[in-house]
């Protein structure tokens, strides 16, 4: 679809509901599209949320009802038109974090917690819509993100490799269960070990060879069919177990439960909100790019608030954006949410009529399908080396998230690299770069001398750019450099502050001029400024500090204020 049919002012109601809009312009030629994109991708989902719910702890169609739940009401509010809402192998792993470090065991608690977690993002997303905050997701960087992910997919695969052979490992971090698991290697079930290295081949087989063709699919059907003719169950291979038919029932998470482990909740929520919301504005911006449409962030986020609420309060698991899920979607032809409303439907029916097939299903094999889906689904490899490339101290950041994650759990990877990231930010606000400026020779230009070591530096007058917002974190820098150019540059009468990097002064900025001012006068310096926007004028004007400059002091570029400087120093009697 290239771009809107229509392009008269939403309703209200279009705004808040956006099937309302696009059920009433609806093409029918658009159908077989849409209908053939539902199932297309329902076929791909069915095999991975078994999985996704296994990563979480949960029963396996606890997860299928995640995907129909949050496919179904993202449709209904969601403005991408080619997006796939359900679990992922991401937030499945902050999920389980969570539930770890709640410290949960019983299986009904993990379900309930799991669910009253969804829930809890679900009405972050909620306030965030409402206030109009989705600026908040820009705490978690990309390299953040990209970190976090790679180290829980070696923790998810740590994590799976006891499915593969039959053994059980235990360990409070990653790396003691992997020193565990390779201690019980000769314990394992050889026809487990079997199974498990097959469906291995299989699955990342059928990606290198047939990528086109549905592995998830193809490896759930083929153990289904190994275990039925081969009575997998009764040569010691685990299998999922009972898988009841029937749609989600609405239940309400225990409260007591929740409260219980307020913080776990609490972060694991902040952390799913931070990650979904990431995933699913980049997604959608990017398919609405791609067909020519807008979207709305706002609406995104009330959208993902609905797909969590609905998955929580109907015993699911966290949803949103699943990459590989919306580009099949959108390969197959989708055009509106009737594909994504399909998908649910159809998940719906697979619930309804085929659910129990899975209770025969073996665990190696949900193992490979898990392992296949977190390597092939998080961990970025071209995207570490860009970031190496590009920025050492992101990729760095990226490292520390996965050591974090291996070593002290999924949930706390999140926090140390949101933390690590919040200490970037603040070190680079609060020492803003303020260059000295030189002249080009036979121009009026002047540019950063460090970068342009031939350029001219005026005689007697110190040139400095502030690049950022003069406020109460980078003030104190200002006078700093103020008070080192005096103090270094010979025979300095001017200092000249070229101001047209800065967009934002406060209060404390304002008054800091002011100290810088009477710095200079002490000094016997005269302190001229260049380049002064006009919302920053305006500041300085209420401050009474253009008053006390001089308004002859500001000037239009650096050049006009270096050449009144020397004119003035020139003058006898006048400023020197």
């Amino acid at each position: 679809m290239s771009g809107n049919r229509s392009a008269a002012p939403q309703s209200h109601v279009q705004r808040l509901l956006p099937i309302v809009g696009w059920i009433g312009s609806y093409d029918r030629r658009w159908l077989r599209s849409d209908l053939i994109a539902g199932v297309t991708v329902a076929a791909l989902i069915v095999p991975k949320n078994l999985g996704y719910a296994d990563i979480a702890g949960i029963p396996v169609q606890n997860g299928l009802y995640a995907a129909a739940v949050g496919a179904i009401l993202y449709a209904v509010f969601g403005t991408c038109r080619q997006i796939s809402m359900g679990p992922s192998s991401g937030l499945a792993a902050v999920a389980a974090s969570s539930v770890v470090a709640a410290g949960i065991t019983d299986e009904a608690d993990i379900a309930s917690f799991v669910a009253g977690l969804t829930l809890a993002s679900g009405l972050l997303f909620l306030v965030l819509a409402v206030a109009k905050m989705g600026w908040i997701a820009q705490f978690l960087s990309r390299a953040v993100v990209t970190g976090f992910l790679f180290g829980a997919a070696i923790d998810v695969v740590i994590g799976e490799l006891p499915k593969i052979n039959g053994t059980s490992v235990e360990g409070s971090n990653s790396f003691q269960e992997l020193r565990g698991w390779f201690g019980a290697l000769g314990e394992g079930n050889r026809t487990t070990v079997v199974v498990g290295v097959v469906s291995l081949v299989v699955v990342f087989g059928l990606r290198a060879v047939a990528p086109h063709v549905p592995g998830a699919l193809v490896l759930v059907v083929g153990g289904l069919l190994a275990s039925y003719f081969f009575d997998l169950g009764a040569h010691g291979v685990a299998l999922v177990g009972d898988v009841p038919r029937g749609l989600p029932s609405f239940v309400l998470p225990d409260v007591g439960l929740m409260w219980d482990h307020v913080l776990p909740v609490t972060l694991g929520a902040f952390a799913l909100m931070l990650i979904g919301f990431s995933q699913t504005a980049g997604d959608a911006r990017a398919f609405a790019a791609k067909h020519r449409y807008q979207i709305d962030v706002d609406q995104e986020s009330l959208a993902q608030s609905a797909a969590n609420i609905g998955s929580g309060v109907l015993q699911g698991m966290p949803v949103s954006t699943s990459l590989s899920a919306s580009s099949l979607n959108d390969h197959s032809g989708a055009r509106t949410g009737l594909a994504s409303i399909t998908s649910g439907v159809t998940v719906l029916a697979t619930l309804l009529f085929l659910a129990p097939l899975f209770s025969e299903l073996p665990k190696p094999v949900l193992g490979a399908l898990i392992i296949e889906a977190v390597v092939m689904g998080m961990m970025n490899l071209p995207e570490m080396r860009r970031i190496y490339r590009v920025q050492r101290f992101d990729f760095w950041v990226a490292i520390a998230a996965i050591l974090g994650t291996l070593v002290f759990g999924v949930l706390a990877g999140v926090m140390i690299g949101i933390g690590l990231s919040l200490i970037w930010l603040v070190g680079v606000t609060t020492r803003p770069e303020m260059p000295v400026l030189g002249r080009q020779p036979g121009t009026q230009v002047y540019r950063d001398i460090s970068d342009n070591p031939g350029d001219e530096l005026p005689d007697g007058v110190a040139v400095v750019r502030i690049d950022g917002g003069l406020f109460f974190a980078t003030a104190d820098a200002l006078e700093d450099r103020v008070r080192t150019l005096i103090q270094e540059t010979p025979g300095v009468h001017g200092v000249v502050v070229t101001l047209e990097g800065v967009n934002f002064v406060d209060s404390q900025g304002s008054a800091k001029l002011d100290e810088v001012l009477v710095l200079c006068t002490q000094a016997g310096v005269t302190l001229r400024l260049a380049r002064c926007k006009p919302a920053v004028r305006a500041v300085l004007v209420r401050e009474g500090f253009v008053e006390r400059l001089g308004s002859d002091h500001i000037h239009g570029n650096t050049h006009r204020a270096v050449e009144a400087q020397k004119a003035a120093a020139a003058e006898p009697g006048q400023e020197r």
